[in-house]
């Protein structure tokens, strides 16, 4: 099992930066993907960006050049720096893994972006 637990959410103006933080109870590098998801209001979940036990990172199009996501093997954890962002932006934030062939999730955070 993985437990992930998301923290850094809040309210960021257009044009900010906040940065996500995603701890797991696992070694990172045992992990097969890692990721940030996003569901706003209305809408399904989307993927947002995610990490491979290798490295090799992808990101949705519309957070490619203001996102990134990257890994701090000594804590565990998984991190989503978002920078100039916008109002679209806004939506719960979930972070997800894939350990053995199964999804695990943790409870989200909220992240809201005022104009």
């Amino acid at each position: 099992q993985v437990q992930l637990v998301e923290s850094g959410g809040g309210l960021v103006q257009a044009g900010g930066s906040l940065r996500l933080s995603c701890a797991a109870s696992r070694i990172i590098s045992s992990i097969n993907v890692v990721g940030w998801y996003r569901q706003a209001s209305g809408k399904q979940r989307e993927l947002v960006a995610t990490v491979t036990r290798g490295g090799k990172t992808t990101y949705a199009d519309s957070v490619k050049g203001r996102f990134t996501i990257s890994r701090e093997s000594a804590k565990n954890t998984v991190y989503l720096q978002m920078n100039s962002v916008k109002p679209e932006d806004t939506a719960v934030y979930y972070c997800g893994a894939d350990f053995l062939s199964r999804d695990y999730w943790g409870q989200g955070t909220q992240v809201t972006v005022s104009l």
